[in-house]
């Protein structure tokens, strides 16, 4: 039997279909493997694997009634599913990575995607890795120490997202749900080797709404688009306790998956008009990708959609959130906080009324620019990030201010405040061997357009996985 670890979601469920593996089997596999490496990657922060199992067991039987009556399968039935702890799941803390949380009250909600999971059959594995609040693009904090990436342990994950794309990579679940606030999805999936998608805002439906605004997706990790947009298909099913997710329309992602780019207009911008320091091999790799959409059909054209950098807007409005989450913690609780997080409280608090105004209003002019620009265009081509992954430190190894932020992933954020589909893939190693990631980005709405095409720009790199 195949290492059913290193299987994608895709190929889990085709093997359950012909009766080669069963759900039980994929989940002890899973559990085996989180309990030899997660020690070193801390990529979950709790693991339940008596659930996980129970819930395996009930796939297996409707697994085995459908092979013999002909019953329907939900659409995720016995795939191994992590979620980010910044995620409410029924029967399990969701501390946000905070020692200012108290674990021992009653976790009796599920948010939206927990819940569409496990109506979709998918098997909650646990709960990964995140920074106090989701706070920075690394994943360290005094409750969960260091995460680590499954390419080079000395090095970073990223983040926020970090628990979750580090799982994903090592084999400790084909899938797993994160958050992107400012690229929290697509920075550890650059980093990590694996696919991260943060869809349109509003597309999968949030409850309770982030702290830190509208600036704010939820979105997968997997080593393939196609098990992305399989799993997209649930996460964006309706609940209406969103007030701000979009009118359920019936996307179906896997529809045209494969219909390729010719004809597609992609603006390839290898600075976005304004990123300075970017490295020579990623920049390198973003021309070959470029390159390779052309070869496959798509008119390609360079061109930046932006001439000044507007990491200012993402983090003032950030460090806003971050303040207003601060004023709610005790004396007591601030004291147990992140450095990181108290220094993004502290900028927060410096701006007054008229500031945190004038700097939404700023991001409008930014949003609709944007909107106008992919009038021309179907998809944008960039860096996922300026850097392969850095070394992993502990919390408050630096100081805290914007560029130490978010300086370094100038390819992210913009996408955020315009609250666009953005979508990371992996397209090689660096000379390091850690992985490097392009970016496309689609117009609004356009999640299933972005999906045709980062499927056809994947289909031109081998899958690789770290060796652990």
């Amino acid at each position: 039997m195949a290492d059913l670890t290193q299987c994608t979601a895709t190929q889990l469920l085709s093997l359950y279909r012909r009766g080669e593996a069963s759900p039980v089997e994929a989940t002890q596999a899973v559990l085996l493997r989180i309990a030899r490496l997660n020690p070193l990657l801390k990529a979950y922060c709790w693991v339940d694997d008596n659930a996980a199992l129970a819930s395996a067991r009930l796939s297996e039987a409707r697994w085995q009634a459908h092979r013999h009556s002909g019953a329907s399968v939900l659409a995720l039935d016995g795939v191994p599913v992590s979620i980010k702890d910044l995620i409410l799941t029924k029967g399990w803390p969701t501390l946000r990575g905070s020692k200012t949380i108290n674990p021992d009250q009653a976790w009796e909600v599920d948010a939206p995607v927990t819940a569409r999971l496990r109506e979709a059959g998918a098997v909650l594995l646990g709960k990964t890795t995140t920074p106090e609040f989701g706070c920075k693009a690394e994943t360290n904090s005094p409750l969960t120490g260091i995460s680590r990436n499954p390419w080079n342990t000395a090095h970073t994950p990223g983040g926020s997202s970090g628990g979750a794309s580090a799982a994903v990579s090592a084999g400790l679940g084909p899938l797993a749900i994160g958050t992107d606030g400012a690229g929290s999805v697509r920075i550890p999936a650059a980093f990590c080797g694996n696919v991260g998608l943060k869809p349109s805002f509003g597309r999968v439906p949030a409850y309770p709404l982030s702290p830190f605004g509208s600036v704010a997706h939820l979105g997968p990790h997997a080593m393939t688009v196609e098990d992305v947009a399989l799993v997209m298909n649930t996460l964006a099913l309706p609940d209406a306790r969103d007030w701000t997710s979009l009118p359920y329309d019936g996307m179906n992602c896997l529809a045209g998956l494969q219909s390729g780019v010719k004809g597609l207009r992609v603006a390839y911008s290898p600075t976005l008009g304004y990123a300075k320091h970017i490295d020579p091999e990623i920049a390198t790799a973003t021309a070959q990708a470029a390159k390779h959409l052309q070869d496959l059909g798509a008119v390609v054209e360079q061109v930046d959609p932006l001439t000044e950098d507007p990491l200012d807007i993402s983090t003032g409005l950030w460090f806003a959130g971050a303040y207003q989450v601060w004023q709610g913690l005790s004396p007591a609780q601030q004291a147990l906080s992140d450095p990181d997080f108290k220094a993004q409280a502290e900028w927060g608090a410096r701006l007054d009324v008229n500031a945190i105004h004038a700097l939404n209003q700023r991001r409008g002019v930014l949003g609709s620019h944007l909107r106008q620009f992919m009038q021309r265009f179907d998809v944008v081509l960039t860096p996922s990030t300026a850097v392969t992954a850095f070394k992993a430190l502990p919390a408050g190894h630096s100081p805290m201010n914007a560029q130490a932020m978010l300086g370094w992933t100038p390819f992210s954020y913009p996408f955020n405040l315009s609250q666009q589909p953005a979508i990371s893939l992996p397209c090689g190693l660096s000379s390091q061997g850690l992985p490097m990631g392009v970016q496309l980005v689609g117009p609004m709405f356009g999640d299933v357009l972005l999906l045709r095409a980062a499927q056809a720009l994947q289909a031109c790199y081998a899958l690789q996985r770290p060796a652990l």
